[in-house]
C-alpha cells in the first residue's frame, strides 16, 4: 500500500516541480517570495501565509518591502495603512521593525543554525530565532503575537507552527518551487509544515495515524515521509498541499 502511494506521490513531486505552479491563476505567498529571493522578504511572506491564498497574494503585492532599508518613522509613515487579518497597521509596521533590526544583528539562517547546531535539531533552531524576534521589539498585540509565534512550554502543547516550518522549506530546499538560499540546514532536518490539507491528505493516504491537528503530527508525518526519502523528507510537501487544494485526491 505504502509502495502504491510512494510511487504516486514521486510522480506527483515531479509534475508540480515547476515554476508554472506559482501563478496568479495558482496563487500562493511564494509567488511572492521568488521575485526577491531574500530570506528577510520570504519570511515576511511566509508570516502572513494564512487564509485565502488570493488575499495573502494580494497583501504581499501592497507591500514596499524597501522599507526594510527605512527608519523606523519612515516605516510606520509608509504602512500605516496596511493591515491583514488579524493584524492591524500597528502589527505589520512592528513587525517590518523588527526584522529591519534584526539585519543588523546577524543573518535569519545563522539565528536558526545556532539553536539547531546544538542538538541537530530544527525546532530548536525555530525557538531560538522566535525568542531574538520577541526580544528585538518591545510591540505586544494579539495580532502581533499571533504573526511571530511564541515558543511552546512543552512540545505536547504546540501547534503546527505551519508558517515558520513552510519558510524553512523554502530555504532549505533548492528546486524549481523552493528558493534554497540556506546551505548550513539539511534537508534531511526539516519537518513537515502542516496544514489542514496535508493533514487531511495524509490522513486520507494512510501517512498520517494521528488525529490532532499539531506538532506530534508533524513530525509522525515527516518520520513516515523519511521512509520514502530519508534525505529529502519534505519534497512532497507542495505535492500533498495542491492535492488537498485542488480536490484531486
Amino acid at each position: 500500500m505504502l509502495k502504491d502511494i510512494k510511487a504516486k506521490l514521486d510522480k506527483e513531486v515531479l509534475s508540480r516541480n515547476s515554476s508554472t505552479e506559482l501563478s496568479y491563476d495558482k496563487p500562493d505567498p511564494l509567488l511572492v517570495a521568488t521575485r526577491y529571493k531574500d530570506e528577510t522578504i520570504a519570511l515576511i511572506c511566509a508570516l502572513f501565509a494564512y487564509g485565502n491564498a488570493r488575499l495573502i497574494v494580494k497583501f504581499l503585492d501592497s507591500l514596499d518591502f524597501g522599507l526594510l532599508d527605512e527608519s523606523d518613522d519612515e516605516i510606520a509613515r509608509a504602512l500605516g495603512g496596511h493591515y491583514y487579518r488579524f493584524q492591524k497597521s500597528d502589527d505589520v509596521v512592528a513587525l517590518f521593525i523588527a526584522l529591519k533590526r534584526l539585519k543588523d544583528i546577524d543573518s535569519i539562517e545563522n539565528i536558526f543554525y545556532q539553536g539547531y547546531k546544538k542538538e541537530a535539531n530544527i525546532l530548536d533552531g525555530l525557538w531560538n530565532f522566535i525568542s531574538i524576534l520577541e526580544n528585538i521589539n518591545s510591540h505586544k498585540s494579539r495580532g502581533y503575537s499571533f504573526l511571530i509565534g511564541s515558543i511552546p512550554k512543552k512540545l505536547s502543547s504546540a501547534g503546527t507552527y505551519k508558517r515558520y516550518l513552510m519558510y524553512l522549506r523554502w530555504m532549505v530546499r533548492s528546486d524549481s518551487i523552493d528558493l534554497g538560499l540556506w546551505s548550513s540546514i539539511p534537508t534531511s532536518a526539516l519537518l513537515m509544515p502542516l496544514d489542514t490539507h496535508t493533514f487531511q491528505v495524509s490522513r486520507r493516504l494512510g501517512l498520517l495515524q494521528r488525529k490532532t491537528y499539531d506538532m506530534k503530527a508533524s513530525i509522525e508525518l515527516t518520520q513516515t515521509l523519511r521512509g520514502f526519502d530519508e534525505i529529502d523528507p519534505i519534497k512532497y510537501d507542495f505535492a500533498l498541499y495542491r492535492l488537498g487544494q485542488e480536490g484531486l485526491l
